[in-house]
């Protein structure tokens, strides 16, 4: 009985991870494509075909994608934006959240029931425009951050975690004579690690992927974060962000929007692993206390 038990375990188990290689290699699939084509020379692509390894490989689209510094420059300006409103958000956030922690701060359910109403309603694509052109952020690299300083559900979350810190830790600071911030810079925070790495990892990846913002709001192309120019490129298939002086025959549209796909991905990739390890436990931890 227990022979069979065993065998149906195994059975089970075979099959669950046979579903789950099979969903792996559905996933990366696209992947492998990209990053083939990318790498493949303009000739093989001109072919047609499903390309999923090179068969001559050429770095013409890369040559062609770095002969001016318009994707350089849009780099560089999403690097900005994730950086600086990352660190934005973090402050803001872990700000709001810590008094929020607080039972008997005053008035604290009627703020929480307004930070769950903004989950629920927005006030609108044309309201909000016309809030960031009155504040005179329209044209600046502040239009794509301010207005995002906060996510109301990672504030709950957040506040959560808060929660579960001991009061006694913050009782011992404040009487070595801390502040409220003293607590919360040099107590709260750094015990707050995992949960802050996680949300760093959330905001700073809807940094780099938003485009629809800086369409909105910004009007100088020397301004445009590289996902506003992946979305001219691949969308409104204009390829020309390299040197003109290129041979046309020598390239191929759809070998140059691959390139910089792998390009506007490579950097939030790397990044990712390093901060894999603490979603699960910054995540479940603030949402299952308080």
């Amino acid at each position: 009985m227990s022979y069979d038990k065993t065998l149906g375990n195994r059975l089970l188990d075979f099959v669950i991870y046979g579903v789950l290689l099979g969903t792996a290699i559905l996933c990366v699939i696209p992947f492998l494509y990209v990053l083939a084509v990318s790498f493949t020379d303009p000739a093989e692509v001109a072919r047609g075909g499903m390309i999923l390894f090179p068969k001559e490989w050429s770095l013409a689209a890369y040559r062609y994608i770095f002969s001016t510094d318009t994707l350089l420059r849009s780099l560089l300006v999403s690097i900005y934006i994730t950086v600086v409103g990352t660190l934005i958000n973090l402050l803001f956030t872990s700000l709001m959240a810590y008094p929020l922690a607080k039972p008997y701060l005053r008035g604290r359910q009627t703020i929480l029931l307004g930070v769950l109403f903004t989950m629920l309603f927005s006030g609108g694509l044309i309201p909000t425009y016309f809030i960031v052109k009155n504040l005179q952020l329209t044209n600046t690299l502040w239009s794509l951050m301010i207005p995002s300083a906060i996510s109301a559900f990672n504030l709950i979350v957040l506040k959560n975690f808060f929660q579960g810190i001991p009061d006694g830790l913050e009782d011992s600071a404040k009487i070595d004579g801390c502040s409220d911030l003293g607590v919360l810079f040099r107590i709260v925070l750094p015990l707050s690690m995992p949960a802050m790495a996680t949300f760093a990892l959330f905001y700073a990846v809807a940094h780099w992927n938003q485009y629809f913002n800086a369409v909105l709001y910004i009007n100088d192309n020397t301004k445009w974060p590289v996902q506003v120019l992946l979305r001219e490129i691949v969308i409104l298939a204009q390829s020309r962000i390299g040197d003109t002086n290129i041979d046309d025959a020598q390239i191929q549209p759809l070998t140059i929007r691959m390139a910089v796909i792998v390009f506007a991905t490579l950097p939030i990739l790397l990044v990712y692993p390093f901060l894999q390890k603490h979603f699960t436990k910054g995540v479940l931890l603030g949402s299952v206390k308080g």
